[in-house]
């Protein structure tokens, strides 16, 4: 009788490490499935950004520092670790929106069909790719919570489940902006 015990036991805490263990990696592969995400909607951008730059050559042609700047950053944005390519991310829409802003300047080019659907899509990709931020962010932390919990915490560290950084808001993007109506 005290042996069937003992097995039962045994037999429960395999099953509950199976569960576990099994636990982990669906979260670990969800991670990595949400920074696909990330990803395609990052390689988007990358594949816009050519049409746009070509789009707003012809009307700026003072302006070609902006968009060496924002060929050069295209380029960063597929390269690199998630981190790096989050901060390219971030580099390239400052300089998108400095772009945007300079062609309040080009009455034409602001009435240019190609230029407007152009500044929509990447306007709907930003969208996107915050939309995947978030969900990275939320099954990280999932991940996250699971690993770092008793008894899983044992289980985790035995079968090397390392921990997981979220993607953080660059410190400039955390100030709110300041409107001034004069």
């Amino acid at each position: 009788m005290l042996g069937y015990i003992a097995l039962g036991i045994v037999l429960a805490v395999a099953l509950y490490a199976v569960l576990v263990y099994n636990g982990l990696v669906r979260y670990r592969n969800w991670i990595q499935e949400s920074w696909a995400q990330i990803d395609v909607q990052l390689k988007r951008r990358h594949d816009l950004i050519p049409n746009l730059v070509e789009t707003v050559k012809g009307y700026m042609k003072y302006e070609q520092e902006t968009l060496a700047k924002i060929v050069e950053m295209r380029s960063r944005l597929i390269q690199g670790t998630p981190e790096e390519r989050m901060e390219a991310n971030q580099e390239l829409g400052g300089a998108l929106r400095h772009l945007f802003a300079l062609a309040e300047a080009y009455p034409d080019l602001k009435a240019n069909t190609t230029f407007l659907r152009l500044q929509e899509e990447l306007t709907t990709t930003e969208n996107k790719i915050a939309y995947a931020r978030q969900l990275y962010n939320k099954t990280v932390a999932e991940y996250n919570i699971r690993r770092e919990v008793f008894p899983a915490n044992i289980l985790a560290s035995l079968f090397g489940f390392r921990r997981v950084e979220q993607l953080a808001i660059p410190e400039e993007e955390r100030e709110a902006p300041q409107v001034k109506l004069t």
